[in-house]
């Protein structure tokens, strides 16, 4: 099967990277059908990200995976969270790699079920003050971590980030260690921390080698996306895919 052979393939490549660390492979299935999570699934891969809510509780149904139970998948969050969808998120996701604002802390504490473990945080940073995406600056993480970690069905977890897409990888290696360094110095007062999610497809391997312990791959793993398909977000408004 050729999702299975990629899954292999990116896993060789992880282990390579890594020197021996633990690595955690994030299947990122956003656009993708349920049959394609099912293929990795039955290959080994357990861990799959998705962007928008609504795209991912249709494929748990459609896996008859809502209660998480079947294949024992762990079900993350990476794309920004709209408000409206944080009850969403708490009840049917293990992971929030995407939190980037304190409004959305107390409506995915309140929403998160008693019988559930905590909902595993990540705080996105956005490294680059790009303003076309999601994340919080820097010099707010400290807030934000403090907030998350007041709320017991939250747990702080660590940092995701995603550097501007520039062509040097010296640029790129040089982001990966911005949040590395922010990593390490929130640590001291959260030592709980032990997740930093950075790197994708094209740059997984230099992202590992500064410090890396998650990575999320699409593209690598499941192919190019078609550049003409929509994905409904959790508003139900169209979006073309990112890279």
């Amino acid at each position: 099967m050729v999702h299975k052979t990629a899954l292999e393939g990116v896993q060789t490549r992880i282990r390579t990277a890594g020197g021996g660390r633990t690595i955690t492979l994030v299947a990122a299935s956003k656009m993708q059908p349920a049959s394609a999570i099912r293929e990795l699934a039955a290959a080994g891969q357990r861990a799959f990200g998705e962007n928008y809510a609504q795209e991912a509780l249709g494929k748990q149904r459609e896996l008859a995976l809502s209660n998480q139970a079947e294949l024992d998948l762990e079900w993350h969050m990476i794309g920004p969270l709209q408000s409206n969808k944080c009850a969403d998120v708490a009840r049917h996701f293990h992971w929030l790699q995407s939190l980037d604002r304190e409004k959305l802390i107390a409506p995915l504490a309140s929403a998160r079920p008693g019988d559930m473990p905590p909902l595993n945080v990540l705080i996105e940073v956005n490294l680059d003050d790009e303003a076309s995406k999601s994340g919080c600056a820097p010099e707010q993480v400290p807030a934000l971590a403090a907030k998350i970690a007041e709320q017991p069905a939250l747990r702080l977890r660590g940092l995701m980030a995603i550097p501007e897409p520039v062509p040097d990888p010296s640029r790129r290696r040089a982001a990966f260690v911005r949040l590395r360094d922010l990593f390490n110095l929130l640590r001291i007062e959260y030592p709980q921390m032990d997740t930093l999610s950075m790197g994708m497809s094209e740059d997984f391997e230099l992202a590992i080698q500064e410090g890396a312990t998650m990575v999320r791959i699409g593209t690598a793993l499941f192919g190019k996306r078609n550049p003409g398909l929509g994905a409904r977000n959790s508003t139900g408004q169209s979006h073309a895919p990112k890279p």
